[in-house]
C-alpha cells in the first residue's frame, strides 16, 4: 500500500488546488465578460493557467501513483491504475459492475476521455514523451485546441460539473432535463482514492451551463453561420464542438431530406443529445431523438409525416428512383416467388394425388382380387353342397345363422333401432327342434341374462321325451344344441349402423370360436339380406352359404327384379312399369298405365328397396279421369285398345299428372319421408316401380316362405294371411296357416316362381307375397304376385317358435297338426289336433321400456296371458333386446282361426291398458293391429272370405 499510495493528503491537496485555479479562472472570465466586453482577450494568461494545471496534475499523478508517464498504451495503463473513490457526490462510481457490461463500460471510457478537453491539453512535454503513442490514443487530446487559439474567445459560462453516467444501448435516451448535473459541493474537496482515468473522466465530462435560451433556426436544412443565434450557440459550446457537430450534422441531413421549411433548435437539448449518444457504438441518431431537440417538433413531425415528403428534399429524385426501382424489384421478385410457391404447391398436390390414386388403385385391385377369390371359393363350396345335399340333410349338421340386413349405408342409417331389427329373427334358434340340427346364432347386440334365460327355458319346454333325451341333464340342450355369440366389433362400432356380416368380419375372436365349434362337422351359413361381407365370413370360416350370391340378390331382390322374375315364371303381376329413374319417365309410364287400366282406382309407387317404403295416389282426385271414363264408355273395350283413341287421353293425363301427384300423393311411412317431394327425390335416385293396387274392396295377401334347396327341390316352410294396417300397405302380422287361397294354387304359383329363381342361380330361403281379390265389375277372382324377398323372413322366424312350442307340423292344407295325448287310451298314445295361430314380430309400444321383463311376465300371468303346454294353446312372446325393450313379438294359438284372432286382440288391449294411462298413451301400433283384426272378423262374418277357405 505504501508503494502505490504515498499519502492521501497530497492527492487531495492537488485536486483542491486544481478546483481553486479553475474557479478563479471562471471568475476572471466573468469579470472580463461583464466589464471588458468588446476588448481583446489575453490568451497567454489562459494558456499559462491551463498549462500549469495540466502539468501539476501530471506531476501529482506520477508521484502519487508511481506510474511512468507515456510509456505504455493508455488503454492498458487505464486497466492497471489503482482506483480511489472520492466522497464527493458529484463523482459517480465508474467501476464496472458486471462482466456482461463491458461494452457499456468501454463506451463510458470513450465518452469520459472525449467529453472534457481541458484536462488533456497537449503540451510540448507531452508531445515529446508521447510521440510513440498510436493514433487511436490521441483522441483524448483537445480536438479544437487550435481553434481556441485562433478564435480569440475565452471559455464562457464554464462551471465544473460532474459527468452523467452513460446508459446502455438498449436503454431509452435520457430527457434533456435529466442531463443536468449540479456542481460539486465543498465536501467534494475531501480526499479519496483515484487513478488517472477517473480524474480525466471527471474533468472531461463537464458540459457548458446556462444554455436554456440558446436557440437557433435551421431553414430547409441549412444553417447560416453569420446568424447571431447560431454564433452565440457555437461560441457557448466551442469546447465540445465535435459532439455538437455530429448531432447537428444528422439533424440537418434529416431536415434537408424532407425539405422542412423552418426548424427551431433548442441548443441545450441538442448538447444533451450529443453527450448522451455515442456515434461509434450506436451509429445514426434516431429521428425521435433529433426531434426532441426542436421547439416546433410537432410542426416538423407533421411535415415529415406527409406522403411523398421525402422526395421533395435534397436527393429526392434519386430517392424516388431508388424507391421505384426497389418496389419494382420487390414486386418482380415476390411475383416470381409466388409463382414458384404455386408451382411447388401444384407439384406437391399433383404428386400426392397421384400417389393416393395409385395407392387406391392398388388397394382396389387387391380388394377386387380378394373378393373374386372369395366368390370363386363360394361357388366351389356351393357346388359341393349341392352335390352332397341329400347326405348332408340326413346327417348331423350345424347351421350358422347370421341374420344380417345388408342394406346400403344410407338405408341402414335411416332405420330406427337397426340393431334390434337385425335381431328380430331370434326365433331361428328354434330350428333345434330337429334333433340332427345344432344352431350357432350370431347376435347383433349384447343380451342380458333375462333374455338368454327366457329362450333357454322356451327351448327346453317341449323337448320330445321318447327319443332318449329324458335322462339327459337339464342344461344339456342349451349347452350342446344352440349357442348365441355376439361379435366383439359390436363394442368397437356402436354408432356406425354396420350390418351384422360386417361386424362379424371384423371380429377375429368370434370367427375363431365359430371355427373351433364347427371343426370336424358339416356346417353352412344361413344369411339374412345378402351382403358382400357374407362371402368374406364364409371364406374365413371355410363353409358354404345357403343363399344367393350378393350380386344376384341385389339384382333380383328389388321390386323391379321381382317383377322380372314373376314375368319369367309366367305368373300374373299387377299392371305397372319397373326401372323408373326420371320424372318424365314416371309421368309417361303413369299416363299410359292409367289409360290402359281405367278400372284401377289407386296407383302405388314402390322404391326398389323395401325399407324406403311406398307412396300412393287415388285417381278420384284427378279432374280428367271422369272424362276418360266417358270416352271409354263411348268407344267400348275393343276400340279403346287403339293407340289413336288413347293418344288424346294420354296427352291430357300428362298435363294434369304433375299437379295431381304433388297435391294428392303421399308416402305410407311418414317417419322416413313426410312429404311427397322428399319421397320423390329418393325414389328417382334409387329407382322403383309404378304398380296398380288391386281394384277390389276386399284384398287378402298371403306370405309363403320357401326353401330352394341346393339339390333343386322346393319346400314350403310356412304360409299365412297378412294382417295389414288400415291403408292396406303395412304388414303388422299374419294368421297361420293361410286360408285365403286354395293350397293347390299356392303350391303351383310358388313352384313356378321357385323354378325361375333356381334358373337364375338363387338358392336358400325366400318368401313370396300373393294378393287374392275379386274384381268388382266382372266378379272374376284374381291372384297377383306382388313381392319377392330373397332372404330368411321374420314371418318364418316366428313360425319356428310356434312349431317348436306346439310340437306341430305345418300343413298348408288348412291347419297346424299338433300331437295331443289320448285320455281314453294309454298315455303313450297320441292323436292329432288342429291349431291356428296369429303371430306378429312388429309390435311396438314405447311404454314397454318402463317395465322389467320379470314385471312384464308377472303382469301377463296375473291377467291370464300365457301358454299351456298340455293343451298346446295360449300366448307366446318373442324378446329381441335387453336395453330398449320397446319391440316384442307375440303368438296367439287357439283351436280356431277366430279364437286366435280374438285372443291376440284381447292380449294387445290388456297390455296396452296395463302399461298406459289417459295421459301417457305412448307411441304404439297396438291400436292399428286391433282395428285390422276387427275389420278382418267383420268381413269374415259377412261371408267375404271364399267358401273353400
Amino acid at each position: 500500500m505504501s508503494l502505490r499510495y504515498r499519502t492521501e493528503d497530497n492527492a487531495g491537496t492537488a485536486l483542491v488546488q486544481v478546483q481553486d485555479d479553475l474557479r478563479q479562472l471562471k471568475r476572471d472570465l466573468q469579470k472580463l465578460n461583464d466589464t471588458e466586453l468588446g476588448k481583446t482577450l489575453n490568451l497567454e494568461e489562459l494558456e499559462t493557467a491551463i498549462h500549469n494545471t495540466e502539468h501539476e496534475i501530471k506531476k501529482r499523478a506520477e508521484d502519487e501513483l508511481l506510474v511512468p508517464p507515456n510509456t505504455e498504451d493508455s488503454s492498458k495503463t487505464r486497466g492497471l491504475l489503482p482506483k480511489w473513490e472520492p466522497q464527493l457526490k458529484c463523482f459517480p462510481d465508474l467501476r464496472p459492475q458486471k462482466i456482461c457490461q463491458a461494452r457499456s463500460l468501454y463506451a463510458k471510457s470513450k465518452l469520459c476521455s472525449l467529453s472534457f478537453p481541458v484536462g488533456r491539453i497537449q503540451t510540448s512535454e507531452d508531445a515529446k514523451a508521447g510521440g510513440h503513442q498510436s493514433g487511436r490514443h490521441k483522441e483524448a487530446s483537445l480536438p479544437f485546441g487550435e481553434d481556441l487559439k485562433s478564435s480569440k474567445i475565452g471559455i464562457k459560462n464554464f462551471e465544473f460539473r460532474c459527468p452523467r453516467p452513460l446508459q446502455c444501448e438498449t436503454e431509452p435516451i435520457p430527457s434533456p432535463s435529466a442531463a443536468k448535473t449540479p456542481p460539486p459541493s465543498i465536501t467534494s474537496k475531501s480526499t479519496a482514492h483515484t487513478d488517472r482515468e477517473s480524474v480525466s473522466k471527471v474533468l472531461s465530462e463537464e458540459p457548458p451551463e446556462n444554455t436554456s435560451k440558446l436557440t437557433f433556426t435551421i431553414k430547409l436544412g441549412h444553417i447560416k453561420a453569420s446568424e447571431n443565434d447560431f454564433c452565440v450557440f457555437m461560441k457557448s459550446f466551442s469546447l465540445c464542438r465535435s459532439r455538437v457537430d455530429h448531432a447537428l450534422k444528422h439533424l440537418c441531413q434529416l431536415l434537408q431530406a424532407y425539405a422542412v421549411p423552418v426548424a427551431v433548435v433548442k441548443g441545450e437539448q441538442l448538447v444533451e443529445l450529443a453527450y448522451s449518444w455515442d456515434s461509434e457504438w450506436r451509429g445514426t441518431l434516431p429521428i425521435s431523438s433529433l426531434l426532441s431537440a426542436l421547439h416546433n417538433q410537432d410542426d416538423v413531425l407533421k411535415v415529415l409525416s406527409r406522403p411523398g415528403q421525402r422526395f421533395k428534399g435534397e436527393g429526392g429524385t434519386e430517392a424516388a428512383a431508388v424507391h421505384i426501382q426497389s418496389c419494382w424489384r420487390r414486386f418482380t421478385a415476390r411475383s416470381a416467388y409466388l409463382r414458384y410457391c404455386r408451382r411447388k404447391w401444384a407439384v406437391g398436390s399433383i404428386s400426392l394425388s397421384w400417389l393416393m390414386r395409385a395407392q387406391m388403385c392398388r388397394v382396389r385391385k387387391a380388394l377386387q382380387a380378394r373378393r373374386f377369390s372369395q366368390l370363386e371359393n363360394q361357388r366351389c363350396r356351393a357346388q359341393h353342397l349341392a352335390a352332397n345335399w341329400n347326405h348332408i340333410q340326413a346327417s348331423k349338421r350345424t347351421i350358422i345363422h347370421v341374420p344380417s340386413l345388408g342394406y346400403s349405408e344410407n338405408q341402414r342409417r335411416s332405420l330406427r333401432d337397426f340393431d334390434v331389427l337385425q335381431n328380430i329373427q331370434l326365433g331361428r334358434l328354434c330350428e333345434i327342434r330337429d334333433e340332427i340340427i345344432d344352431v350357432i346364432y350370431v347376435c347383433p347386440l349384447r343380451l342380458n341374462e333375462d333374455v338368454t334365460q327366457y329362450y333357454s327355458s322356451l327351448l327346453k319346454r317341449n323337448r320330445p321325451q321318447e327319443e332318449g333325451t329324458a335322462g339327459a341333464p337339464e342344461n344339456s340342450l342349451s349347452k350342446r344344441r344352440f349357442i348365441i355369440l355376439t361379435p366383439e366389433a359390436v363394442d368397437y362400432f356402436p354408432s356406425h349402423s354396420m350390418c351384422l356380416s360386417s361386424l362379424l368380419k371384423y371380429s377375429p375372436r368370434t370367427l375363431t370360436r365359430i371355427r373351433h365349434l364347427i371343426q370336424g362337422k358339416r356346417a353352412y351359413i344361413v344369411p339374412g339380406v345378402a351382403h358382400v361381407d357374407d362371402l368374406a365370413v364364409a371364406d374365413e370360416l371355410g363353409v358354404p352359404l345357403m343363399g344367393p350370391e350378393p350380386a344376384v340378390a341385389q339384382l333380383y331382390g328389388t321390386k323391379s327384379g321381382a317383377r322380372r322374375i314373376f314375368r319369367e315364371a309366367g305368373v300374373e303381376i299387377p299392371p305397372g312399369a319397373e326401372d323408373v329413374y326420371s320424372l318424365d319417365q314416371l309421368h309417361e309410364c303413369l299416363a299410359e298405365l292409367m289409360v290402359q287400366n281405367l278400372n284401377v282406382t289407386r296407383w302405388l309407387f314402390k322404391m326398389d328397396s323395401e325399407v324406403e317404403g311406398t307412396a300412393l295416389c287415388d285417381v278420384s282426385h284427378m279432374k280428367s279421369f271422369s272424362w276418360a271414363l266417358s270416352q271409354y264408355q263411348r268407344y267400348g273395350p275393343d276400340a279403346w285398345r287403339s293407340k289413336g283413341i288413347q293418344e288424346p287421353v294420354v296427352l291430357r293425363f300428362l298435363k294434369e299428372i304433375p299437379q295431381w301427384l304433388s297435391s294428392h300423393a303421399h308416402p305410407t311411412k311418414t317417419s322416413q319421408h313426410s312429404t311427397w317431394t322428399g319421397f320423390l327425390q329418393t325414389y328417382l335416385r334409387q329407382g322403383g316401380v309404378v304398380e296398380a293396387y288391386p281394384p277390389s274392396d276386399s284384398v287378402y295377401c298371403v306370405t309363403v316362405d320357401l326353401l330352394l334347396e341346393p339339390g333343386g327341390q322346393i319346400s314350403t316352410l310356412s304360409c299365412g294371411d297378412q294382417l295389414r294396417s288400415p291403408c292396406g300397405l303395412k304388414v303388422l302380422g299374419s294368421c297361420v296357416p293361410q286360408r285365403s287361397l286354395c293350397p293347390e294354387t299356392v303350391q303351383s304359383l310358388c313352384a313356378r316362381v321357385g323354378q325361375a329363381c333356381l334358373q337364375k342361380g338363387i338358392i336358400g330361403h325366400m318368401s313370396v307375397v300373393l294378393a287374392s281379390f275379386t274384381l268388382c265389375a266382372s266378379k272374376q277372382h284374381k291372384v297377383w304376385a306382388l313381392d319377392l324377398h330373397l332372404s330368411y323372413s321374420d314371418h318364418l322366424a316366428m313360425t319356428q317358435i310356434l312349431l317348436h312350442n306346439s310340437q306341430g307340423m305345418l300343413s298348408c292344407q288348412n291347419s297346424i297338426d299338433v300331437p295331443m295325448p289320448n285320455t281314453e287310451k294309454s298315455a303313450q298314445m297320441h292323436c292329432a289336433a288342429k291349431r291356428y295361430a296369429v303371430l306378429s314380430s312388429k309390435l311396438f309400444h314405447a311404454n314397454l321400456s318402463m317395465l322389467y321383463r320379470s314385471v312384464f311376465f308377472q303382469m301377463c300371468k296375473v291377467r291370464g296371458i300365457g301358454f299351456n303346454p298340455q293343451k298346446k294353446q295360449g300366448t307366446l312372446f318373442a324378446l329381441f333386446d335387453s336395453s330398449e325393450r320397446r319391440r316384442i313379438g307375440m303368438i296367439a294359438v287357439s283351436e280356431s282361426p277366430e279364437g286366435a284372432l280374438v285372443t291376440f286382440a284381447h292380449n294387445l288391449s290388456v297390455i296396452h291398458q296395463e302399461i298406459s294411462s289417459s295421459r301417457t298413451q305412448g307411441e304404439t301400433n297396438f291400436k292399428e293391429l286391433i282395428k285390422d283384426i276387427e275389420d278382418f272378423l267383420q268381413n269374415k262374418q259377412r261371408g267375404v272370405v271364399s267358401n273353400n277357405t
